[in-house]
């Protein structure tokens, strides 16, 4: 049986978010827009920039740089952070979180986290949000084409007494702007292409971020192996892990969600787990939560004789 203090998906003491919803979904077409037609600009604005300028690696290396800053802003702010509440970190990480996760444009961390919460709490049923039994293209991406229309919400009170996470959601679309698009462009013009800026670390690096988290929700639930449990859907995939940060290790993470680690070996790749762990060294996170090593290997044993039980019962057959 799964270990009381690791049980829950909302730490002791955490309201969830409780949410009414309507039963028809309505298309969102500010969404779908904006997801449609990003990555046509990304393409169209990036081939024009290399086609005149040619591979210019400093604009490549800003990019890159934006990739990791901002997708880890999800993983380590919004999601292991925020969400979970695996860790503590100052006001100064939490800040940069906030900027650098608005510039992936997918939604404030009080809405997001309030999801996230939810999937957990719901993970592979009806009121999941993004809700894998639903097909991959709902759960990557069609959830947030088509929101339920919600007619009340009570964000977790954990959330909207956090002054920083309520700041990010008050001004939301203007940090979405000014550091998904015109903090890149503005380096991107001192390295000499305010385009090269505006098309590789802004328009095409936030489609890349887009889709390497929505993997997260779809192919983390399809792809790789149930180690720890069968009861959801959530699966370990060091494949994954490469696209997602290291949140590819998904069936434990399902089963031990308040461990700051998804990624538990050392030799697992898991970046997200790696800055956590150096911000710890200069003191800018502490209380690494970690679930012990014996517990670990309970779930794991319980699973193998559970499968072992299973395949001798369908030998018998």
């Amino acid at each position: 049986m799964k270990p009381e203090s690791f049980e829950t998906n909302l730490e002791v003491g955490m309201d969830i978010a409780h949410v009414t919803q309507k039963k028809v979904a309505k298309l969102d077409w500010v969404n779908t827009i904006f997801l449609t037609s990003t990555p046509i600009a990304a393409i169209a604005l990036s081939w024009l920039f290399f086609k005149n300028n040619g591979l210019v690696w400093s604009q490549v290396a800003l990019a890159v740089i934006f990739y990791f800053v901002t997708g880890m802003s999800i993983t380590g702010g919004y999601h292991r952070l925020l969400s979970h509440r695996a860790y503590k970190a100052n006001n100064f990480v939490k800040l940069v979180y906030l900027l650098f996760g608005a510039a992936t444009f997918q939604n404030s961390a009080l809405k997001w986290c309030s999801d996230h919460r939810i999937h957990h709490n719901h993970v592979d049923g009806e009121k999941d949000p993004y809700n894998i039994n639903k097909g991959f293209w709902y759960a990557h991406i069609g959830w947030i084409f088509y929101q339920e229309k919600i007619v009340d919400q009570k964000f977790p009170k954990d959330l909207t007494n956090d002054k920083l996470v309520m700041w990010q959601h008050k001004y939301y679309w203007i940090l979405c702007v000014v550091m998904g698009f015109g903090l890149p462009t503005l380096i991107g013009y001192f390295l000499g292409s305010a385009l090269g800026g505006f098309a590789l670390a802004g328009l095409a690096r936030v489609v890349f971020v887009h889709h390497c988290t929505f993997f997260i929700n779809s192919l983390c639930h399809i792809v790789g192996t149930r180690p720890y449990t069968d009861t959801n859907t959530a699966r370990d995939s060091a494949v994954m892990a490469v696209f997602s940060y290291g949140e590819g290790y998904h069936n434990y993470h399902h089963y031990f969600p308040t461990d700051y680690r998804n990624g538990i070996r050392w030799f697992h790749f898991d970046p997200t787990k790696w800055l956590i762990k150096t911000l710890s060294y200069v003191g800018f996170t502490n209380d690494l939560k970690m679930v012990p090593e014996k517990l670990i290997n309970q779930a794991k044993l319980e699973m193998r004789l559970k499968n072992c039980t299973s395949n001798f019962t369908a030998l018998g057959k």
